[in-house]
């Protein structure tokens, strides 16, 4: 019974402890409320909705009726036209849209051609049918998950077209896959991975970094040195940067050798998307350090902001399939902007200017934080 007692004196103990931190009990009901929220409400792999663009050479009534009905599938909504295939090609490598719709100005014959092979009639020498595509998609396959919704496109029923006929062996649309034509998913998972190692480690390692020091017993002694908090708040991320630097080499080296990612941008544009990301995210880790008490209220932070950055970045779900509420999240996250930024300069050999909007985000961002945190910093001198 004396034994009894005491471990409900010490589960009491525990439950008042953690009463009183409040920041530790609002993680205990925000992590699987989070979590709840995110995959039940956000986490969508039926994609719908992705932004797409069209070359239409025809410039006639049967290309508008395709493009309507297309439209209407509702998978791709067409945000750009274009007048060359060159811009079009462009636009994909830019990021401005995932797939363009080209049709060709020959729509009219294919059409005719198609009734003609739904009918059995020869069509040139020797009998043979010639059932051509209606068009032709060019898709980003850097992003497996978008290819295959786009793909699923290339049989779609386009009857009402030739007045109820239909080559059912004929593909309606014919597909080119981009940057990753075997849908390897390595080649889109390793630049992604990029992007979550670094979140993880660089926000967990600045996040503990005032901390530590108030932990240690040294907060009172750089309080007293001529050091001002923005110099402090420098001189905590430079040498994480450099950390940065040796991960990502890893991380695409190995890459590239043992799962064959290919690296078609140039290094010099790697490295500097990284520093861009690694400065957000070690700003973002100190903004968590001067509102943390202990270095697992730190840690748990960490983990509050690991997981959107998971889960709504675009890294294992589509950004298009998430309703505009979890996209609008996603846009605050830095995550967000250096998986588009890395994986268009790796994959598609893109450079910072053509993604220059995330890249603006991020130094915004770096800007923005460091002020935060030094403020926070110097408000609790006071």
């Amino acid at each position: 019974m004396n034994s009894l007692s005491r471990i409900s004196a010490i589960a009491f103990k525990e439950f008042r402890q953690l009463s009183r931190d409040r920041l530790t009990f609002g993680m205990v009901v925000m992590i699987p409320l989070i979590q709840l929220l995110l995959f039940g409400y956000a986490i969508n792999t039926n994609v719908r909705h992705i932004p797409a663009g069209i070359f239409d050479e025809a410039q006639s009534a049967l290309s508008r009726r395709i493009t309507q009905a297309v439209s209407a599938t509702q998978v791709v909504d067409f945000v750009l036209a274009y007048d060359s295939i060159e811009a079009a090609e462009q636009s994909i490598t830019d990021g401005k849209v995932r797939a363009v719709l080209i049709l060709p100005r020959d729509l009219d014959q294919r059409l005719a051609q198609r009734e003609l092979a739904s009918r059995g009639t020869s069509t040139g020498a020797g009998g043979d049918l010639d059932p051509r595509a209606y068009g032709q998609w060019l898709v980003d396959g850097s992003d497996t998950i978008v290819a295959s919704t786009i793909k699923g496109l290339r049989s779609m029923p386009l009857t009402e077209l030739s007045r109820g006929t239909a080559l059912p062996t004929a593909p309606t649309f014919e597909v080119a896959l981009y940057f990753n034509p075997e849908q390897r998913t390595a080649v889109n998972i390793v630049p992604g991975l990029l992007a979550i190692i670094l979140t993880m480690t660089m926000i967990l390692f600045t996040s503990t970094a005032i901390v530590r020091e108030r932990e240690r017993g040294n907060l009172e002694l750089l309080i007293t040195t001529p050091v001002h908090s923005l110099e402090l708040m420098l001189g905590k991320i430079i040498p994480y940067i450099l950390i940065g630097l040796i991960q990502m080499s890893i991380i695409l080296g190995l890459g590239h050798i043992v799962f064959n990612v290919p690296i078609n941008g140039d290094i010099g544009q790697i490295v500097l998307a990284t520093m861009l990301f690694i400065a957000a995210s070690l700003t973002l880790g100190l903004i968590l350090s001067t509102i943390a008490q202990t270095q697992l209220q730190a840690m748990q932070m960490t983990v509050f902001i690991l997981l959107p950055s998971i889960l709504l970045s675009g890294f294992m779900f589509p950004y298009e399939g998430m309703p505009r509420a979890a996209q609008w999240v996603a846009e605050v996250l830095p995550t967000t902007h250096f998986l588009r930024i890395i994986r268009g300069v790796v994959l598609r050999g893109a450079s910072i200017g053509n993604v220059a909007d995330d890249a603006l985000f991020l130094i915004g961002f770096t800007v923005i934080g460091l002020l935060v945190a030094t403020l926070k910093f110097r408000k609790r001198l006071d």
